[in-house]
């Protein structure tokens, strides 16, 4: 049945969030200050991994040694017009609302700001990670064009990824990880309807383009989570549509 692999991808994520919330109130504030510490880590070495295969992969296409141009223009001209439309701050409020929700639910409270060892992350940063970590990537894009097509193979494997990374991420995350499952169905579930429509415009140059920003967006949300440097990955999110944009007209 089409669009079954999303549904799946969607229940995996949750799962595995619920997982991670019940043991994430099992972990002292020691360990999970050094599981915070090490998710960080994790998320910068996949970041780098997926912006460099990206890169590679885009150099390949018609677009060739100009792909470097593609990832700056797109970070520097998405960042300005996220900024512009104050992304980041839209983020925040709506991640404030959730937390205030998340005071009057007693199975969201480890997603609070004031669970030990977040320091201040609301909702919205485990939101915000998610979504990135599962919706970047080839795998996002292939296998809801496959399932769309009837064969959820690829987004079988991509559940169980997913829902595996979700335990780890709500652990120190919160709540906000299963948020994530909305841009997955919204995404993936619209790629997955319209697969016989876009399945020409997903390009290997546009797909190469898409992991190249992304997986710089990730890379910067691993700084943050390492405590290294925190920037405003919010304004940044149009980088990756203007990537996608700029491979499909140039690539």
């Amino acid at each position: 049945m089409p669009g079954i692999g999303v549904i799946v991808n969607v229940l995996a994520v949750l799962v595995g969030t619920a997982i991670g919330l019940v043991f994430g109130k099992l972990i002292s504030e020691r360990f999970r200050s050094i599981a915070y510490a090490a998710i960080g880590l994790a998320v910068i070495i996949i970041g780098i991994s997926i912006a460099l295969g990206g890169m590679i992969d885009l150099g390949k296409t018609a677009l060739g040694d100009y792909s470097a141009l593609v990832l700056v223009g797109a970070l520097v001209v998405g960042s300005l017009t996220g900024e512009a439309m104050r992304i980041e701050h839209r983020l925040e409020r709506f991640g404030y609302w959730l937390q205030d929700k998340a005071y009057r639910a007693p199975v969201l409270s480890p997603g609070t700001s004031d669970q030990p060892g977040e320091k201040g992350h609301t909702l919205v940063e485990g939101f915000v990670t998610a979504s990135l970590l599962f919706c970047v990537g080839a795998m996002t894009v292939l296998g809801s064009l496959q399932d769309g097509l009837g064969d959820p193979s690829l987004l079988f494997l991509k559940s169980l990824l997913d829902g595996i990374a979700a335990i780890a991420l709500a652990t120190t995350l919160g709540a906000g990880v299963g948020l994530a499952a909305i841009p997955i169905l919204v995404l993936q579930g619209g790629i997955a309807l319209a697969a016989s429509g876009v399945e020409p415009y997903i390009t290997p140059a546009v797909i190469a383009s898409i992991e190249a920003v992304g997986g710089a967006l990730i890379l910067a949300i691993g700084l943050d989570l390492a405590q290294i440097r925190r920037l405003p990955v919010g304004n940044m999110l149009p980088a990756v549509f203007l990537a996608a944009a700029a491979a499909l007209i140039l690539g």
